[in-house]
Formats: C-alpha cells, sequence, structure tokens
C-alpha cells in the first residue's frame, strides 16, 4: 500500500474536509505559524522598497518620469508599499491591504516590466500578485491584529 493509499488515522481528513494530499497532513498542525510567515515574507520587499523610497526620492521620482509615470504619484506609490506591507506585516486590514498591493504589482509589470530584458521582473510581480490575492481570499489567520480582532475569517 502506498502512502497515498495508507488507511491510518492521521492521514485521514476531518469530518467535511477533502484532503488533496495525505502527505501534507503534517501542515495542518503548523498552519497558524505558517501564515505568519507568509505574510512576514510578502510585507517584507514592499516595506524595504518603501523605507528605499523615502531615502532616495529623487532618484526614484526620475526613475517613475523615465517610464512614463508621473513623479506625483511617489507619495502614493511610497504609502502604498510601506503602508500595505506594515498592514500585511501585522495583520491589520489584512485583505485590503493585499488587495491594494496585488493591484500594485499588476500594474508595476505593466508600467515597468514589459520589456524583454525584464521578463523575470514581469512574472516575479505576477507571483506577488498571486500571493496577494491568495492572501485577500484565505485572510490573515488568527496570529494578525485582524485575527485578535474576530476578523480574519
Amino acid at each position: 500500500m502506498s502512502r497515498a493509499e495508507s488507511s491510518s488515522p492521521d492521514a485521514s481528513p476531518a469530518a467535511g474536509e477533502r484532503l488533496f494530499d495525505p502527505d501534507l497532513v503534517f501542515l495542518r498542525r503548523f498552519t497558524v505559524p505558517l501564515l505568519l510567515v507568509a505574510r512576514v515574507m510578502l510585507a517584507y520587499i514592499f516595506i524595504v522598497a518603501g523605507v528605499t523610497y523615502v531615502g532616495q526620492y529623487a532618484g526614484v521620482a526620475e526613475y517613475m518620469q523615465a517610464n512614463g509615470v508621473d513623479a506625483r504619484l511617489l507619495p502614493l506609490v511610497i504609502a502604498t508599499e510601506l503602508g500595505g506591507g506594515l498592514l500585511v506585516l501585522v495583520g491589520l486590514k489584512t485583505r485590503w491591504a493585499a488587495i491594494a498591493l496585488m493591484g500594485f504589482c499588476l500594474l508595476t509589470a505593466l508600467f515597468f516590466h514589459l520589456g524583454a530584458d525584464q521578463a523575470i521582473h514581469f512574472r516575479k510581480n505576477l507571483a506577488m500578485a498571486g500571493g496577494f490575492l491568495t492572501l485577500a481570499i484565505l485572510g490573515p489567520g488568527p496570529w494578525s491584529l485582524d485575527g485578535w480582532r474576530g476578523r480574519a475569517g
């Protein structure tokens, strides 16, 4: 009998739950802390970028203009990246922040990464948008401010 066909009690799903792969049952025990780790991983790049953009404001504004984006949008970019990243990190208004950052990733891919030499960055932004979409759908989990406030559902 293969591991996938195992009839051990640990491999059976909880009542009403479909289990797609018995080999991954162990993840159920770690779901809550892994949701926190996932939020930290998603938020990290945006928090660092937002802080960097504050320190290199003129250079970032110049880069935006060189790519046809009005530099007057830079404060909104910083607020979205830094603010959205911090909201995702602590799990406050997580679904809204995830939707905003998903849109930001898609717009960044379209405005800055359409060139042939930018294919990796384009795909990276699409992947991050998918991660934020997943976060918006699943929510931040119980180890979040939303969870502690009873809104993580």
